[in-house]
């Protein structure tokens, strides 16, 4: 078998990425892949877990600057990169990975419209070059998918926002997909097999082994 690869789930909210995690996983496994380590963010590690709590705390009183936001998410990042993905990643581990940067490029360059230089820089003293091998984009509208969050229960900070934050990440995604050649979309507004069977050609069409 070739040498493992890094792959990632990005989409927004209610859009069923921890559904395609399992589908990928069930793919690999019977693609004959022996080892699968699957991770998230921000999160992953202990810092990157207590990280997550602060960033998606819906009952801190105290107004998150944007910015605090940005350096929390590469904080967790540079943590998950380092003590977990690099490391699977040498030991012959496939990584899947429920969000990575391009959650941050979406979400805090369109959700919260920080300059993209501002987030480039930072990106690039974090971990530079670092790139998934290929990332699997959720597409669905804001409306749905937050239709789909909320009935999973107690909104956190990031899914009160109001619709058009959510319309400003899903266009910034979108104009990721059209210039990252190892972004591929997948159509989540489908029933679930149909969102199955579209990773699973993905997948196939993929050149991952």
């Amino acid at each position: 078998m070739d040498k493992p690869k890094f792959l990632v789930i990005e989409g927004l909210e209610g859009a069923g990425k921890s559904t395609a995690l399992e589908t990928i996983k069930a793919y690999l496994t019977e693609k004959g892949v022996k080892s699968i380590t699957t991770c998230r963010e921000p999160g992953g590690t202990l810092m990157g877990e207590a990280i997550r709590s602060i960033v998606k705390d819906q009952t801190i009183e105290e107004k998150v600057d944007s910015r605090t936001e940005l350096l929390l998410m590469y904080a967790s990042r540079i943590q998950l990169v380092e003590n977990i993905i690099k490391p699977a990643l040498d030991e012959g581990s496939w990584v899947v990975c429920d969000r990575f940067f391009y959650s941050t490029f979406a979400y805090q360059g369109g959700g919260r419209s920080i300059d993209m230089d501002v987030i480039q820089n930072i990106h690039n003293a974090s971990i530079g070059d670092f790139t998934p091998d290929m990332t699997i984009y959720m597409d669905i509208s804001p409306e749905q998918g937050l239709a789909r969050a909320a009935g999973r229960g107690e909104l956190d900070r990031f899914e009160q926002e109001k619709v058009d934050f959510f319309k400003r990440t899903r266009q910034l995604y979108l104009e990721l997909v059209d210039k990252r050649s190892e972004m591929v979309p997948v159509d989540a507004s489908l029933k679930l097999k149909e969102v199955e069977g579209q990773i699973l050609k993905v997948m196939e069409n993929g050149d991952l082994f």
